[in-house]
């Protein structure tokens, strides 16, 4: 059954991330956040494509601005921007430490490190540079604190997921098996969903964006 559903999952995520891919560029939004969205539905499917269509897709030419304007839209932006962008690294992190046989405690610092690394310094920084003078250095310091609190939120949730789910499947620990995508999708729209409420509050305090017009 699980390999019916699994087939299913990838299918619908494949025609989702082909939808995003091509609709979203004619959205008046920051490239950052524009590739954040297909990396969000790459992992989450047609949830990231309802996200997408929901959140920020532009209703009516040069409308962008205000659509976006909702609180829960602009919280949308950030916790997607975060996801995608730590959750990326969370994962390539554990696929390279399902490769390497780490232990368990090193698995999860290597998720870490590389999420928080990724996210921080290039999701984070790099993009932001502009809004820091183009100072990279400066960018660099500006979402340490909001990107430090979403992300151990968000890998918590993941983590519930992941490492209490993977081994009770076979096979599921190695990436070469589709079992370990399809379980560590699932676990990025857990961490999602946990880390939606810190961004809440990090967007309403003016500590973190969301979405942009462009």
């Amino acid at each position: 059954m699980l390999d019916g559903v699994m087939l299913l999952w990838f299918i619908l995520t494949g025609m989702s991330v082909l939808f995003v891919a091509i609709d979203i560029r004619t959205t008046p939004e920051a490239v950052v956040l524009k590739w954040g969205f297909v990396i969000l539905t790459l992992f989450t499917g047609p949830f990231g494509a309802f996200f997408y269509v929901l959140g920020c897709r532009e209703p009516l030419p040069g409308t962008h601005e205000q659509y976006v304007s909702a609180t829960w839209r602009q919280v949308l932006g950030s916790t997607m921007h975060c996801a995608a962008g730590d959750g990326l690294g969370i994962i390539a992190g554990a696929a390279i430490g399902s490769l390497l046989q780490l232990e368990p405690a090193l698995d999860i610092a290597l998720e870490y490190v590389l999420g928080f690394g990724f996210g921080w310094t290039f999701f984070q920084a790099y993009a932001m540079r502009d809004m820091a003078g183009g100072d990279y250095g400066k960018s660099l310091k500006m979402p340490f604190i909001p990107e430090f609190y979403s992300m151990n939120i968000l890998m918590a949730g993941m983590l519930l997921v992941s490492k209490f789910w993977i081994p009770s499947v076979a096979g599921a620990s190695s990436p070469f098996n589709p079992a370990f995508w399809f379980i560590m999708s699932l676990s990025l729209m857990v961490g999602f969903l946990c880390a939606y409420p810190m961004n809440w509050w990090l967007v309403t305090r003016h500590l973190k964006h969301g979405m942009m017009t462009v």
